[in-house]
């Protein structure tokens, strides 16, 4: 699978030794939101910072490139990102934490 890091700090480093590892390919790595092709990427990861992390997920989603973020801080705008998703029938996960134990204990919580 040809793979978009969209965020290329400790995260995006730590996901490109695990893709690699797998036989993935990271065709991707950036750290803004800028200057990149996502149409060579299968699939993106976002881990960026919140001022970018709109304009990488909408980029996705408007080129039908299924997209997973992790990247905090840009939540107010998070219903206008869904709503593009439905629109343009995307694929789009966001999640704050990927932990097992954490989404386990939220699980719990509820």
């Amino acid at each position: 699978m040809k793979i978009a890091l969209l965020g290329y700090g400790r995260m995006g480093k730590e996901i490109e030794q695990i893709a690699l590892k797998r036989g993935h390919e990271i065709v991707i790595k950036t750290s803004d939101q800028e200057g990149y092709d996502i149409q060579l990427a299968d699939i993106a990861i976002d881990f960026s910072i919140p001022t970018a992390a709109v304009a990488n997920i909408s980029n996705c989603i408007h080129h039908q490139i299924p997209v997973i973020s992790g990247t905090t801080g840009w939540l107010e705008q998070y219903d206008a990102i869904v709503e593009l998703c439905k629109q343009k029938k995307g694929a789009f996960i966001y999640a704050s934490n990927f932990s097992l134990g954490v989404n386990i204990f939220f699980e719990l919580n509820k």
